[in-house]
């Protein structure tokens, strides 16, 4: 590529229709070859959420034809979220890759001193691995599980799991709004040293925790399930959570599994996951929701958490680097 062809700038109006089929492009690989759970928006709903400021759009030109683009925003979280980098016919990736990335840390420049960039290398991203590390990002392996409604075996390992008896002072019940304030110390504490906290911040904070349950609970991230999630209270007093919520209708997610450390060791979030799986269940057979699965995220060397899933009937799909780049402070 002749480097005099080449301009990277964000998205304009006039360059819409020129930008619509690279962006199409995507839009047909995201499923196949980036493990997008759900289709992502099309074009002109990603155009509203561009005009309304949701994301940012930087697009790479040759020879004034739109072939590459990186979209990232900052409107949900603390952290500068890097969406996607994607390359029409996914050609020349890390070639194109460099110029968006060179662009994108320039653009974000002053906002880095405040904030990390996080970004999930789902698919064909792993393969820009080693140029991202050039720029400093750090990365967590993460893996993926699912528990599937139909065409696995996963209710059968689930019915067959076998859980140690809770101690008597122990009990599960379902998620209310009385427990908002009691879940903001305990997620903080199990979650400040995490790898989550890496690209995540706001758990290092009791201020930050706040947000993310908030956004958990208030259905900004997804529609929230109070009836599937799970409280673990000792004495009455609550020490664990197992928050559920769903994504377009059918694929459930389980955002956060925490418990305070003095109850931990017990095999008590193992009764929580159950628990919220049972009621997942009940809604799917007993309600006919269209749910098709629940999923999940953990480190790839968190085997503790990784042998819990198992045994309550999850399987690992694929894993892909999270990467993170510090602040320039």
């Amino acid at each position: 590529m002749a480097e005099e062809n080449i301009i990277v700038k964000k998205l304009e109006p006039k360059d819409y229709v020129s930008f619509e089929t690279v962006y199409e492009d995507f839009v047909n690989r995201a499923v196949s070859e980036y493990n997008f759970e759900l289709a992502p928006l099309g074009f002109e709903d990603f155009i509203e959420s561009y005009e309304k400021g949701l994301i940012k759009c930087l697009v790479l030109y040759e020879n004034s034809i739109a072939v590459a683009f990186c979209v990232y925003t900052t409107a949900i979280s603390e952290a500068i979220e890097l969406n996607i980098i994607h390359c029409i016919n996914m050609e020349n990736l890390l070639e194109r890759n460099r110029y968006l990335v060179q662009e994108f840390l320039e653009q974000t420049q002053k906002e880095r001193e405040e904030k990390i960039v996080c970004y999930p290398m789902l698919g064909e991203q792993k393969t820009i691995i080693s140029e991202l590390a050039r720029y400093g990002f750090r990365f967590v392996g993460i893996a993926v599980l699912r528990f599937l409604m139909h065409g696995t075996n996963s209710r059968d390992i689930l019915n067959l799991s076998r859980l140690n008896d809770m101690d008597t002072c122990y009990k599960i019940v379902e998620w209310s709004d009385e427990y908002f304030q009691e879940a903001i110390p305990i997620v903080q504490e199990a979650f400040e040293d995490s790898a989550d906290a890496l690209f995540d911040p706001r758990f290092k904070s009791l201020e930050g925790t706040h947000d993310i349950l908030s956004k958990i609970v208030n259905n900004i991230y997804a529609e929230f399930l109070p009836e599937a999630t799970s409280v673990l209270l000792c004495n009455n007093i609550p020490v664990g959570f197992c928050f559920m919520n769903l994504t377009g209708g059918k694929i459930v997610n389980i955002p956060i599994v925490a418990i305070k450390k003095d109850h931990q060791g017990r095999g008590l979030s193992k009764h929580m996951l159950k628990n919220s799986l049972q009621k997942i269940l009940q809604l799917v057979d007993f309600e006919n929701r269209p749910i098709t699965e629940v999923n999940t995220c953990t480190e790839t060397n968190n085997f503790q958490a990784l042998k819990m899933y198992r045994h309550l009937g999850f399987k690992e799909d694929y894993n892909y680097p999270q990467s993170y780049l510090p602040t320039r402070k």
